[in-house]
């Protein structure tokens, strides 16, 4: 999985949008408060909060099946990863 060291908040936001879950329902899912999912969220450039946190928010989103696009060029995205079969 290609993963940028740190995503945004709003790659975070979008992420958690594509997938239809709620701030509540990542934060459960990542173990982590809903007030920490919420300022990860507002960050502005690269997702405030420790790293152990923002990894596990973006292994929640993995895991429901987003793929974190790093920036290249063309800017830093998310997209639904591909289904296989």
């Amino acid at each position: 999985m290609i993963r940028m060291d740190k995503p945004t908040g709003r790659q975070i936001a979008a992420a958690r949008t594509l997938v239809g879950m709620t701030q509540s329902e990542l934060a459960e899912r990542s173990k982590v408060s809903v007030p920490t999912v919420k300022r990860m969220e507002g960050s502005e450039g690269p997702a405030v909060g420790m790293a152990n946190n923002v990894d596990a928010v973006c292994r929640a989103l993995e895991t429901a099946g987003v793929e974190f696009i790093p920036e290249n060029g063309g800017g830093a995205g998310v997209r639904l990863r591909k289904a296989h079969g």
